[in-house]
């Protein structure tokens, strides 16, 4: 109850403990411990899809863009000003935070979080390092499955960006569908954000206590024997599915 309420309102300690009739430290001793515990439990929680095929159909339902495992973005999280390496934590809009990596599945249920950068650092060199990046290498592909992400990221064979520039109807055709299926993840943190007001305060600690605070198959799609790129693979999708004579 206790940590629930620190979470849900953003209180400060000291108010929480006022109100339920306990003192600081225990409300502190309290929220630590309750944080410990959920993030020894976190991956019985937050879990990389295994049934491939339902996660596949379940995002073909957006708008017909195949082949899509999760959708993948980054937001940041304010902490306060830290005492070491602060400029490293000041984001482009110039204020000190941490850049929360999240994909989530058609239902808007994160699948992985990666909450270890400062945020200095852009969403694509947190992806590139990320350990979802080395499991897509490993093994996503254009048969495996795909995820989507904005243009913020690089275009490869298992990650799917916008056409930058879309000057055929099938590129534009492309863009919406991307659009319109990515949202999931924009809509996924921000009731995120709603549920968990602590969320809009600004974290004490920029490291550990706060990572742990923020912790059917298409068969045309399928015999693509292109090139085994990024933009190549953008392009076959576009021409193979949103090309309408």
């Amino acid at each position: 109850m206790v940590t629930l309420r620190f979470l849900a309102s953003g209180s400060f300690l000291q108010v929480i403990g006022d109100t339920l009739g306990l003192d600081k430290s225990t409300v502190s001793r309290v929220v630590d411990s309750v944080l410990d515990a959920l993030c020894e439990k976190r991956n019985q929680f937050i879990q990389w899809p295994t049934n491939l095929n339902q996660t596949k159909a379940e995002f073909y339902e957006f708008a017909g863009f195949p082949n899509i495992l999760g959708a993948i973005d980054g937001t940041h999280i304010r902490i306060k000003r830290p005492h070491h390496d602060e400029p490293s934590f000041i984001n482009r809009k110039g204020y000190p935070s941490l850049n929360v990596q999240a994909v989530c599945d058609a239902k808007g249920r994160f699948t992985n979080i990666n909450a270890n950068w400062p945020g200095c650092c852009h969403d694509s060199h947190v992806f590139r390092t990320s350990q979802v990046c080395a499991h897509m290498e490993r093994n996503g592909n254009w048969e495996n499955g795909i995820l989507l992400g904005d243009s913020g990221y690089p275009c490869r064979s298992f990650l799917m960006t916008p056409f930058l520039n879309p000057n055929e109807q099938h590129h534009r055709r492309y863009n919406r569908c991307h659009a319109v299926t990515r949202s999931i993840i924009e809509r996924t943190f921000g009731r995120w954000k709603r549920r968990f007001h602590i969320l809009h305060s600004e974290l004490n600690e920029p490291d550990v206590a706060a990572e742990e605070l923020v912790n059917e198959d298409v068969e045309n799609g399928n015999n693509y024997n292109g090139q085994q790129d990024g933009r190549g693979i953008r392009t076959h999708i576009a021409e193979t599915y949103f090309n309408r004579h």
